[in-house]
């Protein structure tokens, strides 16, 4: 009776330490990175339209309208540059103006804004451009910048003869186009209803 409950204890002793030796031994996946999820606000639009802009459009109520008085530590040539800022995602849209004529041309306006957006083409994994035109003498190129750019939008519109906008979205943070997407996606819409909702004065 003896030998047969020390016979047990010992391979009881064995199928412990085996289990234990398995068990040690089993693979470990990690879990991907995850992020914070993001509560959107509802759409909701207000209309820009101040005094002595030569320009008007419509932008979200979660946003708010701020006058450009530096633009990278250099100052505004004009009075029109403005930021669409929004709080919440700790981004903007740097709203510039120019007007068409003897000191800047049609073509050399839209070539600096190609060479500025092109500028992200080393950290961008792709730059798509997109061509508009809307019914109130608005059209434009509106490029999408993917991957770790310092700006995941861009836009200049114009009507051709004698005003020149342009837009570019930016965030407060290390570009990390994982974590931005959805923001980038939500935000991009409202970039493009304030091209659909621009007027000329």
């Amino acid at each position: 009776m003896k030998d047969i409950k020390k016979i047990l204890t010992i391979i009881a002793a064995f199928i412990f330490a085996g289990t234990f030796l398995f068990s040690c031994q089993s693979s470990y996946t990690p879990k991907p990175r995850g992020y914070f999820r993001i509560k959107f606000p509802e759409r909701q639009y207000q209309v820009f339209n101040e005094p002595g802009y030569p320009y008007t459009f419509q932008y979200p109520v979660y946003a708010k309208i701020v006058k450009d008085t530096s633009f990278f530590n250099t100052k505004p040539e004009n009075p029109w540059w403005i930021d669409v800022d929004f709080p919440q995602f700790h981004g903007k849209i740097y709203i510039s103006y120019k007007i068409i004529g003897k000191e800047y041309s049609l073509n050399k306006l839209v070539n600096d804004c190609y060479e500025m957006t092109y500028k992200n083409a080393e950290k961008a994994d792709a730059i798509v451009p997109e061509e508009f035109r809307t019914p109130y003498q608005v059209s434009g190129i509106f490029y999408n910048v993917s991957g770790n750019a310092a700006t995941a939008r861009q836009f200049f519109a114009t009507d051709s003869t004698s005003h020149f906008l342009r837009g570019a979205l930016y965030f407060y943070a290390v570009p990390n186009a994982d974590s931005i997407k959805p923001v980038v996606q939500f935000v991009q819409q409202d970039m493009w209803h304030l091209l659909e909702t621009l007027r000329w004065k």
